[in-house]
């Protein structure tokens, strides 16, 4: 029988980009869904739920330091694993978060030859 959950890392430097910017998009549309739920408020948003725009900044961060060349693998845990740990209950894609770190830590799961 095969296992039919997502690698817990990026096989490809393409895949965890993708990853990256799925995380991006996944970040964004939970601050839409949150505002949408609460009358357009980014305001009240910001302080019901104080962890969407740090997740949506951190998430922010990685994809701009890929974007602009400064990213580096291994230099300890993702800043928005701490919000994924408090609060993953609340944000859908918080397996894909993991698995991004899990990336960052570990680097690509690329096979031996």
């Amino acid at each position: 029988m095969s296992d039919l959950r997502p690698p817990r890392r990026a096989r490809t430097a393409e895949e965890y980009i993708d990853w990256v910017k799925q995380a991006r998009f996944e970040a964004r549309e939970l601050r839409a869904c949150f505002e949408y739920e609460l009358d357009d408020d980014a305001e009240l948003v910001a302080r019901r739920f104080p962890f969407v725009p740090e997740l949506e900044q951190a998430v922010e961060a990685l994809y701009q330091a890929m974007a602009e060349g400064r990213y580096q693998f291994a230099t300890g845990e993702l800043p928005f694993m701490a919000i994924v740990r408090r609060h993953g209950a609340s944000i859908p894609f918080a397996d894909l978060l993991e698995r991004i770190n899990e990336t960052h830590m570990h680097g690509l799961d690329v096979e031996e030859p």
